[in-house]
């Protein structure tokens, strides 16, 4: 058991407080803009993004096993949510949340068992074709959110009320205003950084649509329509209890509804968090603990759902940005949580004025960044077997309703394995020749288990029958009960033709192996 003393603590918090301070100030600017952004791609009030973010940033920040990475609501999280808070919703007005909050207690357990079974040590094993997969399926899906607010309505009058629609969405002459406050704002976001990076450009962007839109005046939908923003601290509250209170009951059909997304969250949220753990590691060139990240995961999620916020996990740019503005310990995350509550209590009225279409541009440069575009520019450099990969996690997780991330990932890895399979197949080789004493000899060299039987079964000659055939096995390895049933099966074809079959050179794991489950007792040289 590691027992930090008092100077591990110290260095973790106090290394050096006043970046770490300005840092989490500058970081908590960006974060609020995408809390409130991912809180209408999840279909819930601002208030809920805005809680989570404040929560899980300070949760984390006292638990986590990497310092200085930013844990908030975020894009991917937020995706999984839309099916579970339509459902309640269409069950009853305020529903959608209470299964969100309930779906997000569930989320944090499932992270903390996933910690104590190691689940980081497994991610290891997958391909990156399954997350270049995933995160070219998440910008697609990040992007596709924000078509609603540039008028491009195709499914939201399926989801909500006309009436609703029209409060929250631009229509008739709103639809060009808001496409140019959108070209706007992403000429500032990529231009700025050009000129300066001392103020974060995605706040400059959203600071001058705002001012423009008020001054000139022009009427176009903004924070304040999507619903409430805080005007208090969170507190402490169950989902569950009376549906005529707006809560879900505690039963298994709740539990049914919320255990498909609880368990999607889960996993994708971890998967998101390590992928941004290994980049801050390289970028501190420092370690950290994987599965005490996860555990910290799952309880910050907890703590944010019970005082009403949404489930996230770490954020890329966020955690990126705090590095680079030399935010190192844990003190720069907790600087985070703490600034963006002061800031969305004390500038709650400048914030419902934010005009949709600044965080709109803002959630399109997500979208980019968050693509592997690298990847999609040398796609014809890459192997096919690479590519069917990422195409099949991108693919499943598109054509899956509501869209399913995790399912995308699973049918990526499986798909990763079937290939893989296919060519370690191939690498099992069977060769022969007859010595001077008439003997055939064949020797065996590579990998036998079930993808191999195949092609090891095709190396022999069961119709010929010398006196005597030696099966050299010194450069060969038994994996499995398949790889024993293909050398039982060619001892007994060979030997019921008349040879005398001998089985040479196995190692010791293979011998073992073999004569626990294998039917012919071979002879060893």
């Amino acid at each position: 058991m590691l027992i930090k003393t008092k100077s591990t603590v110290l260095e973790e918090w106090f290394s050096n407080p006043r970046k770490d301070i300005l840092s989490g100030l500058v970081v908590a600017f960006a974060m609020i803009p995408e809390a409130i952004a991912f809180s209408g791609i999840a279909g819930v009030d601002p208030q809920v993004g805005l809680f989570g973010a404040f929560c899980l940033s300070i949760t984390i920040a006292l638990i986590g096993g990497r310092m200085g990475m930013i844990t908030s609501a975020t894009g991917s999280t937020a995706l999984l949510m839309t099916g579970v808070v339509a459902t309640g919703n269409a069950q009853g007005n305020g529903l959608g949340l209470s299964y969100l909050i309930a779906a997000g207690l569930l989320t944090g357990i499932f992270q903390i068992i996933w910690g104590y079974l190691r689940l980081a040590y497994q991610m290891r094993f997958v391909p990156t074709g399954v997350l270049s997969g995933f995160v070219n399926a998440l910008a697609l899906l990040i992007f596709q959110a924000q078509l609603p607010q540039m008028g491009l309505n195709f499914h939201y009058g399926e989801e909500i009320a006309k009436g609703q629609a029209e409060q929250v969405l631009p229509v008739g002459i709103q639809i060009p205003i808001v496409w140019l406050l959108i070209a706007l704002g992403l000429l500032i976001i990529y231009g700025l950084p050009k000129i300066t990076k001392v103020i974060p450009s995605q706040l400059v962007a959203i600071l001058i649509i705002t001012i423009i839109s008020i001054q000139l005046p022009i009427d176009i939908p903004t924070v304040k329509d999507l619903g409430q923003l805080p005007i208090g601290l969170p507190s402490f509250e169950l989902p569950f209890g009376s549906i005529a209170d707006g809560k879900v009951p505690f039963n298994l059909e709740t539990f049914g509804i919320v255990l498909p997304t609880a368990l999607a969250i889960s996993l994708v949220g971890l998967m998101e968090t390590f992928l941004t753990q290994d980049i801050i590691d390289d970028i501190t060139d420092t370690n950290s603990n994987k599965n005490t990240e996860a555990r910290g995961q799952g309880i910050a999620n907890i703590v944010s759902s019970l005082f009403g916020g949404m489930a996230g996990c770490a954020l890329v740019g966020q955690s990126v940005m705090n590095a680079e503005n030399g935010g190192r310990s844990r003190l720069s995350t907790f600087s985070s949580g703490i600034s963006l509550l002061i800031m969305i209590l004390l500038c709650k009225q400048w914030l419902e004025q934010i005009p949709m279409a600044a965080l709109v541009a803002v959630m399109i440069t997500i979208a980019i960044s968050t693509a592997d575009t690298n990847g999609l520019k040398n796609i014809s450099k890459i192997p096919r077997s690479d590519t069917a990969v990422m195409i099949m996690t991108f693919s499943v997780t598109m054509l899956t309703t509501p869209h399913n991330l995790a399912l995308g990932v699973i049918a990526g890895v499986a798909l990763a394995g079937i290939l893989f399979s296919r060519k370690v197949a191939k690498v099992i080789r069977v060769t022969s020749y007859k010595n001077d004493n008439n003997e055939i000899i064949y020797e065996v060299s590579g990998q036998l288990f079930f993808v191999s039987k195949i092609y090891f079964l095709q190396g022999f000659d069961t119709h010929d029958h010398p006196k005597t055939i030696k099966i050299d096995m010194s450069e060969a390895h038994i994996w499995d009960q398949s790889g024993v049933t293909a050398l039982d099966q060619i001892i007994r074809k060979l030997s019921l033709g008349g040879s005398n079959v001998e089985v040479i050179g196995l190692n010791k794991e293979s011998l073992d192996l073999f004569d626990r489950l294998g039917g012919q007792e071979p002879s060893h040289g």
